[in-house]
């Protein structure tokens, strides 16, 4: 099993942040880089406008799960920021699950011949 690699610098944070593409739905925004580095890493950032630190670490841990659970479907190479909305504070994992799954989708960044479509 692998262990996820996470972003802790800020300045890999701002990299993805200028030169990435965005998509986002109603509990998360993905933004999307390559790294040149042969693995993915992950970075989750939620803000204090969803919730106290209770809340936001529940979020980080339901995207840090849905992540960890499907990175074998991912494209590697890649660094990947995984950013919270407000809706997300009552979401529940499976619509965490499936709406990190369809953004990634969206992305083009979920390996073909692994794909997995989840229905609502």
């Amino acid at each position: 099993m692998l262990k996820t690699v996470s972003l802790k610098k800020n300045t890999d944070f701002k990299k993805v942040y200028n030169s990435g593409k965005s998509k986002g739905n109603n509990y998360l925004v993905i933004y999307v880089v390559e790294n040149g580095l042969g693995i993915n890493r992950l970075g989750i950032s939620v803000s204090k406008k969803v919730g106290n630190s209770v809340i936001r670490h529940r979020v980080k841990r339901l995207v840090k799960e849905a992540y960890r659970l499907h990175e074998n479907l991912f494209n590697s190479g890649l660094d990947i920021v995984v950013i919270g909305r407000t809706s997300a504070a009552t979401a529940d994992y499976g619509h965490i699950e499936n709406a990190l799954i369809r953004l990634s989708n969206s992305h083009h960044i979920i390996n073909n011949e692994k794909n997995i479509n989840r229905i609502d």
